[in-house]
C-alpha cells in the first residue's frame, strides 16, 4: 500500500506540473495509475484520478488568475457546454467503443503538431478576429466537442482546449493555457460527479495524489507564467508529441 501510495503520488506531481503548463497531465497520471493498481476496475480508477485532476487545475486556474485577464462571456460559455458534454461523455464510456474513434484523433494531433511547428508565431501573440458574439458561439460548441471527449476518452483535453482557443478564438499561449484550465475544472468536475454518484472512487489513493498534484500545479503555472508564450509554445508541442505516441500504440500496437 504505501509503495503504491508513493509511486501513485509522484505521478501526480507530474501530472500536474504538466497540467498546468499546457494540459495534458493525464498521459502520465492515468496509465500510470492503470500499471500501478491493476486490480480495481477501469471505472473506478477513472474516476479515483479525477480528483487528484480536479484539484491541481484548479489551483493553477487560481494561480493564472492573478495574472491573466479572462473573457469572462467566452469562458462562461465554453465551460458550461463542456461541463454538460462531459457528464454525458462520462455516463457514455461503457457504451461506445471508442477504439474507432482513436485514428481520427491521431491524425488531428498530428496535423497541430506539423502546424504549431512550422508556424512560428502560432499563439505567440494575441490575435482577435471575430466578435465577441462570434466567440462566444465557437466556445460553446467547442465546449461541447471537447468536453464530451473528455468524459468518453480523456488523454490530451487540456492541449485541445487550448488549440481552440488559439486557433478559432485568437488568444495567445498563455491566455489559452488560463482559460483552459477552467474549462478543464467543469470537465473534470462534470465527470468527477459521475463517478462519485456510482461510486467508483478510492479516496485513500484520491487525497494523498490531490495533495502532489496541487504542488506540480503550482509550480507548473509559476513557471509558465515566468517565462511567457515561447516557453509554453515549446512545451505545447512536448506534449502533443507524447500524446501523439501514446495513440499511435493504442492504434497500431495494443491488442
Amino acid at each position: 500500500m504505501n509503495q503504491e501510495i508513493i509511486l501513485l503520488c509522484l505521478a501526480a506531481f507530474g501530472a500536474g506540473f504538466i497540467d498546468a503548463i499546457v494540459g495534458g497531465g493525464g498521459l502520465l497520471q492515468t496509465p500510470a495509475t492503470f500499471l500501478i493498481l491493476p486490480q480495481y476496475p477501469v471505472a473506478t480508477l477513472l474516476g479515483t484520478v479525477k480528483i487528484p485532476s480536479l484539484a491541481g487545475t484548479t489551483i493553477a486556474a487560481v494561480k493564472y488568475a492573478k495574472q491573466v485577464k479572462f473573457n469572462y462571456k467566452v469562458l462562461i460559455a465554453c465551460t458550461l457546454s463542456a461541463f454538460i458534454a462531459s457528464f454525458s461523455g462520462a455516463f457514455l464510456v461503457s457504451k461506445i467503443n471508442n477504439t474507432q474513434i482513436k485514428p481520427i484523433i491521431l491524425v488531428v494531433l498530428v496535423a497541430v503538431a506539423l502546424y504549431t511547428y512550422f508556424n512560428k508565431q502560432f499563439g505567440v501573440q494575441q490575435h482577435k478576429q471575430q466578435t465577441i458574439t462570434k466567440q462566444v458561439a465557437l466556445a460553446a460548441v467547442f465546449g461541447l466537442i471537447i468536453g464530451f471527449y473528455d468524459g468518453l476518452i480523456g488523454p490530451g483535453t487540456g492541449s485541445f482546449l487550448i488549440l481552440v482557443f488559439i486557433a478559432a478564438l485568437g488568444f495567445d499561449f498563455l491566455g489559452a493555457s488560463a482559460h483552459a484550465k477552467i474549462v478543464n475544472m467543469g470537465t473534470n468536475l462534470a465527470a468527477l460527479l459521475y463517478f462519485a454518484y456510482s461510486g467508483h472512487i478510492l479516496l485513500q489513493f484520491a487525497i494523498p495524489m490531490a495533495v502532489f498534484n496541487i504542488a506540480g500545479s503550482f509550480l507548473g503555472a509559476k513557471l509558465a507564467l515566468l517565462k511567457g508564450n515561447k516557453f509554453v509554445r515549446i512545451f505545447f508541442l512536448i506534449v502533443v508529441f507524447g500524446t501523439i505516441l501514446r495513440f499511435a500504440y493504442d492504434v497500431f500496437l495494443k491488442a
